[in-house]
């Protein structure tokens, strides 16, 4: 009599953020995720586009969990078993600037995009004010926004710290890649700080981008690099940088070019940076474009 074999389970198929899943199924998830999305964006705008694919894509983004399944996987590399979220480098880096002494100043106004945890900084709450935030919120102390909606004007200056960590290479579409620093530059208090964490592959595998080309282009938006911190055959790269005033250089290597990028690994859309100087965000949100 012939054995009966038990249907597997999904990786996904699991409600629980523990650390007891797989770190391989975790990363799959989650790279997987990256080329639908990516795939998705593309469809969309392609003047000829496959109707029929396009909706195989978005099926299998559903089939796979969604936005859920991904906030999931991610928060399981964030484990404490597994060196836990990039917030402490940030708050190492904060504390060796002296920051934590606040004697009569208030506390630090952190704005935390793609928050996935509401605690995070708990152990910062008496010289950082935080406020978690992610398109889709997992607890009720965690603010329900997308970031690239949130009002400039309203929010300009308003912030001391803003982290974008493994933020901006989830956003599929190039130009709001670059949109997306741009608004965290307006949103920054003079002096403020960018938080910004990427994966390695990001910078390293990338046709379009690297190191250099990333500091080029901060520095023409208008920051400041303070702290680096990466490694050799590492999975993740972290910056500190600060506010400064935009850069008045040649924008000519930001400019858009055309290329076949379906097979650039995490590199995308090469970065474009048209007029910026003097120009709102809103003014250059359709043409501001970071490739990560």
């Amino acid at each position: 009599m012939s054995k009966t074999r038990k249907k597997k389970t999904p990786v996904t198929n699991t409600d629980k953020a523990t650390s007891s899943s797989n770190p391989h199924s975790s990363r799959t998830v989650i790279r997987r995720f990256h080329v639908l999305l990516k795939k998705q964006q593309q469809l969309k705008h392609a003047p000829s586009s496959d109707a029929q694919e396009l909706r195989d894509v978005e099926r299998e983004i559903e089939e796979m969990g969604g936005l859920a399944a991904y906030q999931r996987m991610s928060s399981v590399g964030q484990g404490n078993d597994r060196g836990g979220g990039s917030e402490k480098v940030l708050i190492q880096w904060l504390i060796n600037m002296g920051l934590q002494k606040r004697e009569g100043k208030g506390k630090l106004k952190l704005l935390e995009v793609g928050a996935l945890k509401p605690d995070n900084y708990g152990m910062c709450t008496s010289w950082i004010d935080t406020t978690p935030m992610d398109l889709r919120s997992r607890h009720p102390s965690i603010l329900e926004q997308d970031f690239l909606l949130m009002d400039e004007d309203e929010n300009r200056g308003r912030w001391d710290i803003i982290s974008l960590s493994l933020v901006v290479n989830f956003v599929p579409d190039a130009k709001d890649r670059g949109r997306m620093l741009c608004l965290a530059h307006a949103m920054l208090a003079p002096e403020g700080l960018l938080f910004l964490a990427l994966p390695l592959p990001c910078m390293e595998n990338s046709r379009y981008l690297s190191f250099d080309k990333l500091q080029s282009l901060t520095t023409v938006i208008g920051f400041i690099e303070v702290q680096l911190k990466w490694k050799k055959g590492g999975k993740m790269a972290y910056w500190l940088y600060r506010k400064g005033e935009r850069d008045h250089g040649p924008l000519g290597e930001f400019r858009k070019k055309t290329h076949d990028y379906s097979t650039d690994h995490c590199g995308d859309e090469p970065p474009e940076l048209p007029q910026l100087r003097g120009q709102s965000t809103a003014a250059v949100n359709e043409k501001c474009v970071y490739g990560g």
